[in-house]
């Protein structure tokens, strides 16, 4: 009983502690996209991502070292740790919506989608979206570990190594996230989504424990016997799939930045109206969201990774991306022909395929 209640209080008590590091961490300010709705001043954000996780794999090595916490402790516990997340989330959501003002539209509709836009707290000693991306992170970077080392003890004398690929390119895409966590400020759930349940709910539960369930698949099962073309073919797809994601966001980034300089000596091309300007070539003249295949084809090369291609459960991770971005492309393209005008009809006649080039 009494490892159950730890076990439902352990992303309480890991998501207080990151909390912490976060806050203690040294870091300075940069400033964001977005404005403040008041004052339209930037808004600006503390980025300490990369030790946060450094600092979080380190603890859990420690205490496996020396036997304080066991290595797949996480592993063991992990439905009374996910009842204590899908809690927490629950409890954060409604905090979030709950005296804050309306937007006019049904309690669930706010409940759902949130009330408020960027909400921070000590002049931005803590803001709520990109805390949220970082709990979730490293939640999800300790969960990985120890669901991997679950299956190397248990499987000690043959394991499958494609649960080292799958945890390798689930760290590598975190780490990759910590290492570019400046450029997030610039993407679409930053200046596009308020905070509900959507994202509360989303970070604080469904991001570190859905995104692992490849492995909480495979990790209690025997070694596959996957041949080593397929655990290359695996690597080829994901990084494939992080050259197009991290590449188009770069490129974006860079142009922000600096207009007239290369990227990857790519020379910028854009349409202008005067006012505002889009960027039309590179990874953006490939297709209008290339970024999102980018995204797919990762997860994609995570499933493969396990060794399992029958089974449906790896295969929720890339299906569940689909089915996120597919309707955020609709929405964003909404937006932006709101925003832009013209100009986004221009781009779109140069531009003519929405996410997969030459498919749709």
């Amino acid at each position: 009983m009494t490892n159950s209640i730890l076990g439902f209080f352990s992303p309480w008590i890991i998501y207080l502690g990151i909390t912490l590091l976060h806050i203690l961490i040294p870091t300075k300010k940069i400033d964001g996209y977005v404005t403040h709705e008041t004052t339209g001043k930037l808004l600006q954000y503390r980025i300490n991502g990369k030790w946060i996780g450094l600092i979080s794999g380190l603890i859990w090595y420690l205490l496996g070292k020396f036997n304080i916490v066991s290595y797949k402790w996480l592993f063991d516990i992990r439905w009374e740790s996910l009842a204590g997340a899908c809690t927490l989330g629950l409890i954060y959501s409604f905090y979030m919506v709950i005296g804050k003002p309306s937007t006019g539209k049904p309690f669930l509709a706010d409940l759902f989608l949130g009330r408020l836009w960027n909400p921070q707290w000590k002049d931005g000693l803590l803001d709520h979206k990109m805390w949220l991306y970082l709990v979730g992170a490293t939640m999800l970077l300790l969960n990985v570990l120890s669901f991997t080392a679950y299956h190397f003890i248990t499987f000690s004398e043959d394991p499958n190594w494609g649960i080292l690929l799958c945890a390798i390119l689930i760290i590598y895409f975190i780490f990759d996230y910590f290492t570019f966590e400046q450029i997030h400020v610039y993407t679409y759930d930053i200046f596009a989504e308020r905070v509900g349940y959507k994202l509360g709910w989303g970070c604080l539960t469904f991001y570190p424990f859905f995104y692992t369930v490849a492995l909480w698949y495979a990790a209690d099962q025997p070694n596959p016997g996957m041949e080593i073309w397929q655990l290359v073919l695996a690597g080829v797809v994901f990084f494939s799939g992080w050259s197009l994601a991290r590449g188009a966001n770069m490129q974006k980034f860079f142009f922000k930045q600096k207009p007239n300089k290369s990227f990857l000596g790519i020379k910028p091309e854009s349409i202008s109206d005067g006012n505002k300007t889009l960027l039309v070539n590179g990874f953006w003249g490939v297709s209008r969201h290339v970024n999102y295949l980018g995204e797919i084809l990762m997860r994609t090369g995570i499933a493969l990774a396990v060794g399992f291609p029958m089974s449906i459960w790896p295969w929720l991770y890339p299906l569940y991306y689909v089915a996120l971005l597919l309707p955020r492309q609709m929405d964003d393209d909404k937006i932006c022909a709101a925003k832009y005008g013209d100009l986004w009809t221009e781009y779109t006649k140069k531009v003519k395929h929405k996410i997969v080039p030459w498919l749709y």
